[in-house]
């Protein structure tokens, strides 16, 4: 099977990394030599692993998707203006993707571990949320797609309280830290996860990937969440 890396980048060599390992033909896209991808950059690939650019989603999916391609995993964040364009193009061209913030399986279960306790402490009362990440130097957005997806989980669990505080450091060359923490006046509860390379974001990439290929999903974007739910409940997710 042959996929589609667009992003050179640390996290599209990663993947490519882990594609190969698990027997795939990989190819790596750079930034295109015109305006955008050609149809042509797509063509005999199986899979797409989008981790370039927000700006640049929206053009790579309508140029794969023109070279017939229909199996789309996204990672790259920023593309919030775009997403429901994408969705759209997706659904008209019968495609499927995955899509999240991050492809850490760790991440992902901290996003349900986060919303349970949310609707605990909740219903006791007196605790205060609050998300701390860091992440390296050179990383562009603030907060991290993970961070945003943290909060947005924590308001969707009916957590009943003020909005989460989100603080972002951006220094050294920390792949990843997300910290969600509840205080109250005796004591503080907190869930943290700590990435020490991207190998296993590769890994979750590469999940995603392999759950699109194994049954016919439904067109549209698809989150991480049901990829860790066909793995941890031992069935496939219509």
């Amino acid at each position: 099977m042959q996929s589609v890396i667009c992003g050179d980048g640390p996290m599209g060599h990663a993947i490519a990394d882990e594609l190969v390992t698990a027997g795939h033909a990989v190819r790596v896209l750079g930034r295109p030599a015109g305006a955008d991808h050609p149809a042509s950059a797509f063509e005999g690939a199986a899979v797409v692993h989008e981790f370039s650019i927000g700006t640049a989603v929206a053009a790579n999916v309508t140029a794969a998707l023109a070279s017939g391609l229909r199996r789309f995993v996204i990672g790259t964040t920023g593309w919030g203006e775009d997403r429901d364009r994408v969705e759209d193009l997706l659904v008209s061209q019968g495609a499927a993707a995955v899509a999240a913030p991050t492809f850490s399986p760790g991440a992902a279960i901290l996003l349900n571990a986060a919303a349970q306790l949310g609707a605990e402490l909740g219903r006791v009362g007196g605790y205060d949320p609050f998300i701390v990440e860091w992440h390296r130097a050179a990383k562009r957005d603030r907060p991290s797609g993970t961070a945003l997806a943290l909060a947005q989980r924590l308001a969707e669990s009916g957590f009943g309280m003020r909005e989460p505080e989100v603080a972002s450091v951006r220094a050294g060359s920390s792949p990843g830290m997300h910290l969600v923490g509840f205080d109250a006046l005796g004591e503080t509860l907190e869930l943290r996860l700590t990435a020490r390379d991207r190998r296993s974001y590769a890994t979750g990439a590469r999940l995603a990937g392999d759950w699109l290929l194994a049954a016919r999903r439904s067109p549209g974007l698809h989150h991480f969440s049901a990829v860790i739910e066909a793995l941890t409940t031992e069935r496939t997710p219509a």
